[in-house]
This record gives structure tokens, C-alpha cells and sequence, in this order.
């Protein structure tokens, strides 16, 4: 059996999104964030009917 590296270890791939900030639609991209400590959270349960 070989183990592989974790996900929590490996370089997210780069995207872009859109966004709201001071009322104002801004994209990110996440490249922005390079050299940066930074947390992505999905939480899918706000849109879901279940």
C-alpha cells in the first residue's frame, strides 16, 4: 500500500471569484492571496432543501 499526500497539504489550484466588499462587486483571485496564510470554507448546506 503507498500513501499519497494529504489534500490538506497540497497547493489549491488557482480560481477566480466574484464577491461583494463595501457594496462594491470585486473577483478575486486566489494567486492575490500568494505568500498569505489563508482558510477556504465550503459550506454547501445553506442551499441545499435536505
Amino acid at each position: 500500500m503507498t500513501l499519497s499526500m494529504p489534500l490538506i497539504l497540497q497547493e489549491a489550484p488557482d480560481f477566480v471569484l466574484r464577491g461583494y466588499y463595501n457594496s462594491n462587486e470585486v473577483r478575486v483571485k486566489l494567486s492575490d492571496f500568494r505568500g498569505k496564510w489563508i482558510v477556504l470554507f465550503f459550506y454547501l448546506s445553506d442551499f441545499s432543501t435536505v
